[in-house]
Formats: C-alpha cells, structure tokens, sequence
C-alpha cells in the first residue's frame, strides 16, 4: 500500500470514528438533553476510549455544536433545491413542505435534539440553533428576491416574509414530532394547515406595503 493510499486509508477511519461519536450522542439524546450527557457516555456507545474523544474534539460543547451543524447542513441543501428547481411560489410551497415531512421522518433524531435544544440546555447550542435557522432565513430572502413580484420589496420585507416561512415550517417539522406514528390522519392534517398557512401568506403578498 503506498504512502497516498496508507494516508487516505487513516482519514477514512478517523472520519468514521469521529462519525460514531457523533452517532453515540444522538442515540442517548433521544432520552435526555445533552447537558446530561457525559464524554464516558458517548464513547462507551461508539465503542472508543475517552482519550480517543479528544482526538475529534476538543469537548462535549464542541460536539454539541457539531451535531447542531449536521443536524441543519442537509435539510439546508434539500430546501435550497426544492427552491431552485421550481419555478411558481406554490410548486416551492409543496415541494418544500414535501421535502420538509420526508426529512423529518428521515433524520427524527436530529429534529427531537434540536427541538429539545432550541429553548432549554447548553447556551451555545441554543445559540448555534437560532445562528443556523437565521441562514435558513437569509438563504430563503435572497431565493425570494427573484420573483418577478417580489423585486421592488425591500431587503427588510423580504427579510420579514422569510421569517414567516421558516417559522411556519420549524413549527411544523416539531408538530410531526409530536404525533403518534399509529395517527396518520393527525398527520395528514398538519401537512394541510401547513400548506394553507404557507399560502395564505403567498396570497396576501400583492396587497404588502411596507409603512
């Protein structure tokens, strides 16, 4: 094995243990906030020595806001596609709403330690929580500024009209959690109010003025 390959071999094994730390954390947070977890716990789970922790982070807070950053990066990337490949704001309306209930089923533990997280814990996560959803903002009302209807609005506005979408959608991905998986109906339901709160806000668009 030449030198590149015994190089590349390490990385991959330190990116899959540093992979299984951040795994552990999320499995034990399906029970508890993350301020009662401790750096014993977590290896334990992934099946590494504490000392080995270390070689990935720098401590439990670091680790922390790691698993705030993972838990944010791929729903990020899904909704900026969802929004670029469409081109009328309703197929953006159902074709994030879509793509926010899949995710949500798809990555339940990240959504139930953010959700956790978002008002109660450690500061810094908290911190690091509204840092990300206000990318998600930022993100949306730069998309928003290139429909045609919506290019004479001021950066506040737009601003303001992608706090109303965000918000509606983290409450929403936080309202799936708290339904029973035997209640679909309960579910469908949600997805309906949601659809129709998002395009209450589309249709009132037109008539905006700012004062």
């Amino acid at each position: 094995m030449g030198v590149t390959s015994v190089a590349s071999a390490r990385r991959e094994r330190k990116q899959q243990t540093r992979q299984a730390l951040l795994d552990a954390a999320l499995a034990l947070l399906e029970t508890r906030s993350f301020d009662g977890l401790s750096l014993r716990e977590v290896t334990r789970r992934a099946g590494v020595v504490p000392t080995a922790f270390y070689r990935h982070f720098a401590g439990m807070r670091e680790l922390g806001l790691a698993l705030v950053t993972e838990s944010f990066q791929t729903l990020r990337r899904m909704l900026r596609a969802a929004r670029r490949d469409t081109t009328s704001s309703q197929d953006v309306i159902d074709a994030s709403v879509r793509i926010l209930i899949r995710y949500v089923h798809e990555h339940r533990a990240h959504f139930h330690f953010i959700a956790r997280e978002r008002y109660s814990g450690v500061p810094a996560l908290r911190q690091a929580i509204r840092l990300e959803i206000g990318l998600l903002v930022r993100e949306l009302a730069t998309d928003l500024d290139r429909f045609p209807y919506l290019r004479e609005w001021s950066s506040d506005d737009l601003r303001m009209l992608a706090e109303l979408l965000v918000n509606t959608m983290v409450t929403t991905a936080e309202a799936i959690l708290e339904t029973p998986p035997d209640r679909p109906e309960a579910e469908q339901e949600i997805i309906r109010t949601t659809r129709n709160q998002l395009r209450l806000v589309v249709v009132g668009i037109p008539a905006w003025r700012s004062r």
